[in-house]
């Protein structure tokens, strides 16, 4: 799918109006303005959770599917997988790491309790809670309980099952079945895009009401401080020393793909972003064409740095306000969610939110933290995207020089 710099740009123009009338609206005081936003936020919320669940886990099984058509072709396929996980890893570190350090504050409790969608599941405050919980006793559990985990582990399951399984009509027609739902679900969440300005005035004024009646965004501010340094971090620091590491020099990599990354900033789609990434990849990098048209789409299907970092930051975040215990292994295990569902999160508008919010539901976390946050996600996703695109170019560059 194309998409033109200036549709896009005239998108972002819309967002942010909205976002501004919406706060405008939000500080009027009106009882009536204020209940029918709440209202609007809360069902905008409910359809974020109703089309989130089935997507992302059919995005994680489609994924891991693919995956294994590309096994025969070996060291070439190796090497992406290699620097993929481990550029996505890093990212999530970074992201614990600077939680850590800025520790953002709670919401005021009465925010936290009036969150649109939250809900009251018992959520385990141990590793080995956390980890047994993940864990289906059956198929049916996970989706009607709405555990969120347990459906990305069946997802992930499924998927690789596909991957192995020999190349028959019966797996055909299985994979064209799973990716027609695929598709189906994508149009359906292109309308929720669609009418995102209406949810977006919805939660900015919530958020300006909050703020008016004495909301602290002390620790919203810290929040936001952790998941845009974490960007910055990746994009200007780490991502440049894994080219050092390789021998490859950094200025050269980024002038090269710059046409790619500023049109991911704009687009906000690795997958729009595609057929530029690959050409500057050949043109002006000089990547050998087998590898810049074998590494740029797998990567741009789950080489997520910025979601991993997002899911992260986010998850701990709203966590904490929903009063949930942040140990060290816990931490520590949803680095690994992080990062196993950004490398899931495979053509999703919007997927890292989305991906969080059902983490977060299927939790029983105060979900309505998450609207606080829409209004400024589009920024957050510019970002994310840009920091996307520069990975999977580095991650091109490596395997391009090791393969030499």
């Amino acid at each position: 799918m194309k998409i033109g710099k200036g549709t896009e740009l005239g998108k972002f123009a819309i967002w942010t109006a909205a976002l501004i009338l919406g706060a405008a609206l939000g500080t009027l005081g009106s009882a009536r303005l204020d209940d029918f936003f709440n209202f609007v936020a809360s069902a905008y919320t409910r359809l974020f959770q109703f089309i989130a669940v089935p997507t992302i886990a059919l995005a994680v099984t489609t994924t891991l599917a693919a995956l294994g058509a590309k096994r025969s072709t070996g060291k070439l396929f190796l090497h992406t997988i290699v620097y993929t996980l481990l550029t996505t890893l890093a990212a999530a570190l970074v992201g614990l790491g600077l939680y850590l350090l800025i520790r953002p504050g709670n919401l005021p409790a009465d925010i936290i309790a009036e969150s649109a969608g939250a809900t009251s599941h018992y959520v385990p405050e141990t590793f080995y809670g956390h980890v047994l919980a993940v864990i289906p006793n059956n198929m049916v559990h996970p989706f009607l309980a709405g555990n969120v985990l347990s459906i990305l582990l069946v997802a992930a399951a499924a998927g690789f099952g596909i991957a192995t399984m020999k190349d028959t009509p019966e797996k055909a027609a299985l994979l064209k079945g799973v990716n027609g739902l695929q598709e189906l679900l994508f149009t359906m969440i292109k309308g929720l895009v669609w009418a995102l300005p209406l949810g977006i005035v919805a939660f900015s004024a919530q958020l300006a009401a909050q703020v008016k009646t004495g909301l602290d965004i002390g620790s919203l501010g810290k929040y936001l401080a952790v998941v845009l340094a974490g960007n910055l971090v990746q994009f200007f620091v780490v991502l440049p020393l894994f080219l050092v590491v390789r021998g490859i020099n950094p200025l050269r990599v980024i002038r090269a793909m710059s046409p790619a990354v500023m049109m991911a900033l704009f687009t906000k789609s690795s997958a729009a972003t595609l057929p530029v990434t690959v050409n500057s990849a050949e043109t002006r990098l000089g990547a050998k064409p087998e590898v810049a048209r074998f590494v740029c789409p797998i990567c741009c299907t789950i080489n997520m740095n910025g979601c991993a970092a997002f899911i992260l930051v986010t998850s701990l975040f709203v966590m904490q306000n929903g009063g949930a215990a942040l140990t060290l292994p816990t931490m520590l295990l949803w680095v690994l969610i992080a990062c196993v569902s950004a490398i899931g999160n495979a053509g999703v508008p919007m997927g890292c939110y989305f991906l969080t919010l059902s983490l977060m539901a299927g939790q029983g976390m105060p979900i309505g933290i998450l609207g606080v946050i829409l209004p400024v996600y589009a920024v957050i996703d510019m970002i994310e995207t840009a920091e996307n695109v520069w990975s999977d170019s580095c991650v091109c560059a490596m395997v391009d020089g090791d393969l030499s």
